[in-house]
């Protein structure tokens, strides 16, 4: 579903409007970047004491997030002309992601920030996403009231991991050596004929909706294979998928440069052994040395706490954390021992 109308918005004095919020177009996803460099930038600046050369280490969000879903894509345009704020939102069937948000320095304390989150809400409201969430910094207040006020609530820490690449043979998983010896393969979506892409989105979707009701990421899945950002494994025992991982790979996707990063992984539920997430870990390993990366950064809700103990088992370490704040159903729908990567950036 689309929005109605675009809105303009009103200075912290509430005179007459300055600023609008409207949907991004073609032309502006540039500057969006742009926007969205400079405030990161500077955010970091001002919590790390030095600039870093690229706020996001080379990952991009805007150019593919718009391509998604362009109507879930909002800037703050002032005078009809600068832009000084942006908000990415997508929907992964009933749950929406919102962020990155980002407004210029510059602007700060004019509620932008605010009407662009309410334009995302909107967007998710009219898309009946009965689940809203995002991550945040939880070291920044001002990032953890801002999101309060649209009622988010802090949950868990999602920690960004990763483990450098060993060079030479592919790294054999513990469970291999103790005799596990479970029958499961890999295949990439992007060597499937069309056919068998669409059979194979259909079991993914009755994987994501086991882990929580109405969630779909066949539109992450066909961004990635339609502009060539990565690749989507599938974990497959016999002839049945009972995992997949979507796979960014560095260039123009969200992997930072020399990494390959795990955008969204899951394990079937009734199929959630630790032994699987294992070795499909060993597998996304295998990719990144096929593709000649130095890292493999998977991102693991601490919910989610099989996982964790998981990754931490095969070697994997924090580069830092994120802390997710969700709004909607109130009960919590994360099942500790599903095998789930995700990250809501």
């Amino acid at each position: 579903m689309r929005a109605t109308v675009d809105r303009a918005g009103l200075d912290p004095q509430g005179r007459l409007p300055k600023v609008q919020i409207r949907r991004v177009r073609k032309g502006d996803l540039a500057k969006v970047r742009d926007v969205m460099e400079q405030t990161f930038g500077d955010f970091l600046e001002r919590q790390l004491g030095t600039r870093p050369r690229q706020a996001f280490g080379g990952a991009q969000y805007v150019h593919h997030r718009w391509l998604m879903e362009p109507w879930g894509c909002f800037v703050a345009e002032e005078d009809s002309s600068k832009i000084v704020g942006a908000v990415l939102a997508v929907t992964w069937g009933t749950v929406g992601v919102l962020g990155p948000v980002a407004v210029l320095t510059n602007y700060h304390n004019q509620t932008i920030g605010q009407q662009l989150i309410r334009a995302a809400q909107d967007f998710f409201d009219e898309n009946k996403a009965t689940l809203h969430g995002c991550v945040t910094y939880p070291t920044s207040p001002k990032h953890l009231y801002l999101y309060h006020k649209f009622g988010y609530r802090p949950k868990h820490l999602t920690a960004i991991m990763s483990r450098a690449i060993d060079r030479g043979p592919a790294r054999v998983s513990t469970m291999a050596k103790a005799g596990v010896k479970t029958p499961v393969t890999a295949r990439r979506f992007s060597t499937l004929e069309e056919a068998k892409k669409k059979a194979a989105l259909v079991r993914i979707h009755r994987i994501t909706n086991a882990v929580y009701r109405g969630m779909d990421l066949a539109k992450e899945i066909e961004i990635v294979d339609g502009l060539a950002l990565g690749d989507t494994l599938l974990l497959e025992r016999g002839r049945d998928v009972i995992g997949f991982a979507i796979c960014h790979s560095p260039g123009v996707s969200e992997a930072p440069a020399g990494s390959l990063y795990v955008k969204f992984l899951a394990i079937d539920p009734p199929q959630k052994k630790p032994e699987h997430l294992e070795q499909f870990v060993t597998i996304i390993e295998g990719l990144g040395q096929e593709l000649g990366v130095q890292r493999v950064i998977l991102p693991v809700y601490a919910r989610y706490w099989t996982a964790y103990n998981v990754l931490i088992q095969c070697g994997y370490q924090i580069d830092f954390t994120m802390i997710r704040m969700q709004r909607g159903k109130q009960e919590d729908y994360e099942d500790p021992s599903d095998l789930v990567l995700d990250d809501w950036r």
